[in-house]
């Protein structure tokens, strides 16, 4: 099936379908907890959305950090270009909460220097083992808080490290074929995330996927920021319902 940006073979299309139509037995999965009783061990719908409907997190983070300028396009973008129904909104999500649980992605992005409390870093860390994506990255390429994002990987994942993600890797493959990542200014830095369990749960640009020009009143601010966010952030979601 040619698709507007790449191509997307019948099998991995299939299997974005079938995800995305059993998405709360994912969501099950990540939720369950052997400290919970059985009968609070189901996710709560949330948003007002049948469970049918894909939904995606925007993590409120040590203490009231989030994102205002994390758009939300490629989420209309997916259900145009597969079978996957998508909430046109992002949900914000208390990362020292169990709502996490209920979504298959996350997103993490800001500016300046923070830390997670320890709670939510034990959280964070439950989510991504358990099958959750975390798709995180610096807002106008804050150095800041970058080096907060790499100092908190470290401590929840120390025998991990986050390396370089190739683009022959199958998160550059789910939908579109990302055969190079372009950027405001020069040429970008690669992502980078961690391998869970022979998964990737965790991706991450250091220049920015946030996809300003589909914000309103945001822009990288004299940083830079990947171009084609748009169709890397559709694979990734892609990538999190099926792997």
């Amino acid at each position: 099936m040619n698709l507007k940006s790449g191509h997307t073979s019948r099998t991995g299309l299939a299997m974005v379908v079938v995800t995305a139509m059993t998405l709360s037995c994912v969501s099950a999965l990540l939720y369950s907890a052997d400290s919970k009783p059985k009968s609070s061990r189901e996710p709560r719908q949330v948003g007002g959305e049948p469970d049918s409907i894909v939904q995606v997190a925007n993590l409120v983070y040590a203490g009231s950090k989030s994102s205002h300028c994390f758009s939300d396009h490629f989420l209309a973008a997916a259900e145009k270009e597969t079978a996957i129904s998508t909430s046109r909104r992002f949900h914000a999500v208390k990362l020292s909460t169990d709502e996490v649980y209920n979504y298959p992605l996350v997103i993490m992005t800001g500016e300046g220097s923070f830390s997670l409390p320890e709670q939510e870093r034990q959280t964070l860390k439950r989510y991504i083992e358990r099958g959750g994506f975390l798709l995180a990255s610096a807002s106008c390429s804050s150095e800041e808080w970058d080096k907060s994002f790499r100092r908190e990987m470290i401590t929840i994942f120390p025998n991990q490290q986050m390396t370089a993600i190739n683009l022959s890797h199958a998160v550059f493959h789910t939908v579109s074929d990302i055969t190079e990542l372009n950027a405001k200014h020069g040429k970008p830095k690669p992502l980078e995330g961690i391998i869970q369990a022979g998964r990737l749960g965790v991706l991450y640009s250091q220049d920015g996927l946030n996809d300003t020009p589909h914000t309103q009143g945001c822009c990288c601010c004299g940083g830079n920021e990947i171009t084609n966010a748009v169709e890397i952030n559709v694979n990734i979601l892609a990538y999190a319902l099926t792997h």
